[in-house]
């Protein structure tokens, strides 16, 4: 243990510029001009993993963004822990809001800015990182297996055809995902379980051609104009989404977990002062915590149509768009929120306009048994470091792979992220505070030790 601590101490500096290089890629999935970037950066991913003591490492090609895997075998006989992350990042857009370029990276406060700084490359990385420290050091207790995809920011398309196809190459004992967050520093905390997603693009037409908003203004309708009121619809006074059939399969959290959940620190005040707000907003009779953890939302990604230029256009649209996505809770399916969700829009869509709706991409909701070997080695690895056992809490989040690699793979996935929520993830000034990135390669080692010792007993 003071191998690791030691080798660490000796390296920061080295650990902090090769993320830095990693962070300079612009390797955005969503655009297909950084094509380029992605193949880029999925080949400096592929010489990491061989710099720190990886066996073997290959860039997979699939029809969307390379995936890379990696591996470390010390002992077939020994445990295998499979490491799921990505390197692909969201668009940084707006750009007028970053206070430095979104892949030029800065450290600054003791935090390093920069996009996918904590998502999800600075949390990965920390694996990688951590093996070499265990493999420079001649203690690693495991075999490791790393996959790591550029696919994740746009639903990960085609992960699932390469986890079905090489079921024996990731064969495992259990997934390590480092993609969620702490309650903060000084409150360590696992995720239990992440949401699951339903994303689809919403397109309103009313006349053939844009038109003069005085000769046509009052007699025709406005595509922005009807889709402001059908999204507003969406949810009653008390902030309940107005679907029908859409709470139907939900699972509601029992007594002794809400109980537990309120007892992870949280002030309001200052949850609001950092945002700059004035007063929260959700779903009447649950908390915060609640809100964002064991109750499903609908939320609207993005809206626009018209003229939106400098200066002004009197034009009554011909289209109006918006981008909407549910997040899902146990025992919720995406394909049926999907389809609640657009036959529902259907249902509401005047004469006076037409309705187009298409789906992104979803995934499902998923939990983590607390009495796995798994669980049980992230809490005591985080207790070991932290000096305090993590609070079990639910993550707002989503990561739709995961319950295709319970399906595919037979595995229980544990996820054991360091970032916070306050890190400005898919927002401008995205960061991963460097305490929290040094932390997560001091405490994976940890993971390992424990993992095979109850592997053992």
């Amino acid at each position: 243990m003071k191998a690791w601590t030691d080798y660490l101490e000796h390296n920061k500096d080295k650990f902090l510029n090769e993320l830095i290089e990693l962070l300079k890629i612009p390797s955005i999935s969503a655009r297909g001009e950084h094509k380029p970037d992605m193949i880029r950066c999925a080949e400096a991913v592929k010489q990491s993993l061989l710099a720190s003591g990886a066996d073997k490492a290959v860039v997979y090609e699939t029809k969307g963004h390379p995936i890379v895997y990696g591996e470390k075998i010390t002992d077939p006989s020994k445990p295998t822990v499979l490491v799921y992350g990505h390197y692909d990042v969201q668009p940084p857009d707006p750009l007028e809001l970053w206070h430095s370029g979104p892949f030029e990276p800065v450290v600054r406060n003791g935090a390093i800015y920069a996009r996918g700084s904590a998502d999800d490359k600075g949390q990965f990385y920390m694996h990688v990182k951590a093996m070499e420290a265990m493999v420079s050091t001649g203690t690693l207790p495991t075999n490791i297996k790393f996959l790591i995809e550029g696919e994740e920011e746009v639903g990960s398309p085609n992960l699932a055809h390469f986890v079905a196809s090489n079921k024996a190459l990731l064969d495992a004992d259990v997934i390590l995902i480092s993609d969620t967050a702490m309650i903060s520093k000084d409150d360590p905390s696992i995720d239990i379980g992440v949401r699951g997603l339903s994303y689809i693009e919403v397109e309103i037409t009313g006349a053939n051609r844009d038109l003069h908003s005085g000769i046509y203004g009052g007699a025709v309708a406005n595509p922005i104009t009807i889709l402001c009121q059908m999204i507003a619809s969406l949810h009653d006074d008390n902030n309940r989404i107005t679907i029908p059939g859409f709470y139907d399969d939900v699972v509601e959290a029992g007594i002794d977990e809400r109980r537990l959940m309120a007892e992870a620190p949280f002030s309001e005040s200052e949850y609001m002062a950092d945002l700059g707000i004035g007063a929260l907003w959700g779903e009447k009779g649950y908390t915060t915590g609640e809100r964002t953890g064991i109750r499903p939302t609908l939320e609207v990604n993005g809206i626009w149509g018209g003229y939106t230029g400098e200066g002004a256009k009197t034009v009554l649209p011909s289209k109006a768009f918006a981008k909407i996505s549910c997040r899902l809770v146990p025992d919720q399916h995406s394909d049926k929120i999907t389809q609640l969700l657009i036959d529902h829009l259907h249902k509401i869509t005047p004469s006076c306009v037409a309705l187009k709706a298409s789906l992104h991409h979803g995934g499902e909701p998923y939990m983590t048994p607390i009495d796995s070997d798994g669980y049980r080695a992230a809490a005591r690895a985080i207790e070991a470091t932290y000096g305090k056992p993590p609070i079990p809490v639910r993550g707002g989040g989503s990561i739709p792979i995961c319950a295709l690699f319970e399906k595919e793979l037979g595995l229980k996935i544990v996820f054991m992220g360091f970032g916070l929520d306050s890190d400005n993830l898919h927002s401008p000034n995205e960061k991963y505070d460097l305490y929290n990135y040094y932390k997560g390669i001091e405490t994976i080692p940890y993971f390992h030790r424990f993992f095979a010792e109850l592997n053992n007993e």
